[in-house]
């Protein structure tokens, strides 16, 4: 077979970034309508671009597309909430068992939880969490481990911005608390109080979403 000639990032990814990020920031709540001319004049773009972005991030989980209704950001179901927390609690497990297990720096995860101090709104919060998780995913040293985490990471961050939407209140203390105390027992590499705290910290975002809090 012979193959072409290689493609440079393409502009439909450049217009994924946009859209992607609009919606972490809660410009496009769940259940918008992303309406291909609507976005193409907004973005100055034709409508290809635009297309081949809704496309990625259809992919990834943010983005949902019938026939009869277009595109619209995801809405999270019963089922999709309880599948994104049972996996993100598998893959975490094998994460902080590694992080403990190779002695892994602890440096960029602290940092991450330090940041959280200068965080002053949710959706800031939000990336905060998302990035503090992505230093763990990182300092655990699994390739695989980590592309697992990448395929979900999106949506586990759609999660978290629905998590705030229906309840905020002391939720900027609460995080700093949780995260500190995270790091705080990776330090002490107590993989059992490490794992425990891991869980709690998913439960409480569970909670908000399935109305047990």
């Amino acid at each position: 077979m012979a193959l072409g000639p290689a493609r440079r990032r393409g502009l439909g990814t450049e217009v994924a970034d946009v859209i992607r990020e609009a919606i972490f920031e809660g410009t496009y709540p769940p259940g918008t309508a992303l309406r291909e001319v609507e976005l193409a004049d907004v973005l100055e773009v034709s409508r290809g671009p635009v297309r081949d972005a809704l496309k990625e991030l259809e992919r990834e989980g943010l983005v949902r597309t019938e026939w009869h209704k277009g595109s619209t950001v995801a809405e999270l179901s019963a089922k999709d909430v309880a599948e994104l927390d049972s996996l993100r609690g598998a893959l975490e497990v094998l994460a902080v068992e590694r992080v403990v297990a190779v002695n892994a720096s602890l440096d960029k995860i602290a940092l991450a939880a330090e940041k959280m101090e200068r965080a002053d709104t949710p959706h800031e919060m939000v990336r905060c969490d998302i990035a503090f998780h992505d230093a763990v995913y990182a300092a655990a040293d699994h390739v695989r481990l980590a592309q697992a985490w990448d395929a979900i990471r999106s949506q586990v961050h759609l999660f978290l911005i629905t998590r705030v939407a229906l309840s905020s209140d002391g939720y900027l203390q609460q995080i700093r608390d949780e995260h500190r105390d995270l790091v705080a027992a990776l330090r002490l590499g107590n993989v059992e109080g490490a794992l425990k705290l891991f869980a709690e910290h998913r439960k409480h975002a569970f909670d908000v979403l399935t109305g047990n809090n």
